[in-house]
């Protein structure tokens, strides 16, 4: 979790539809490759995780459509802003990822990017099923619910 306390640590892009349409089964960090144009426009806040997914093929993971502002005063040096980065894990949890993803249908949906501690961009990617429109009510329905019922706890309380 990203602790507000430190000064570096800053939340930079959070994919909230993610939680919405998927079900989270469990999430991890990677880190991602980045050029310098790219980490400054991310230190500016220009980013978007809305569309985007993770992807493993041949034996790399790739964050594909994740959208990076341009960095303007990179004139000649800019960078793509839709381009296919790369993100970085363990050979371990790759082979994880792969075989949740071919065996049993899951989706690596990115969830948050984030400055860490030493200053380093770091992406939390969730493994998800998809949920269908029923599934969303219910998350809708139970979310409308537990609102309801903290209003009623507090004015049970004062009154």
């Amino acid at each position: 979790m990203v602790q507000k306390s430190d000064p570096n640590s800053k939340l930079i892009a959070e994919n909230r539809r993610a939680r919405f349409d998927y079900a989270i089964e469990y999430d991890l960090e990677a880190g991602i490759m980045l050029l310098g144009s790219e980490v400054k426009s991310l230190r500016l806040g220009g980013s978007n995780l809305g569309e985007s997914y993770a992807s493993v093929e041949g034996s790399e993971l790739w964050l594909i459509n994740g959208y990076i502002a341009p960095y303007l005063q990179a004139k000649l040096f800019g960078h793509e802003e839709r381009r296919r980065r790369k993100l970085l894990v363990s050979k371990k949890e790759l082979s994880r990822l792969w075989s949740a993803v071919g065996r049993e249908g899951m989706t690596i949906v990115p969830l948050k990017m984030y400055f860490n501690d030493r200053g380093i961009v770091k992406l939390k990617l969730g493994v998800a099923k998809g949920k269908k429109n029923s599934d969303k009510r219910e998350t809708s329905a139970k979310r409308d619910w537990d609102r309801q019922k903290a209003r009623i706890m507090k004015e049970g309380a004062r009154g």
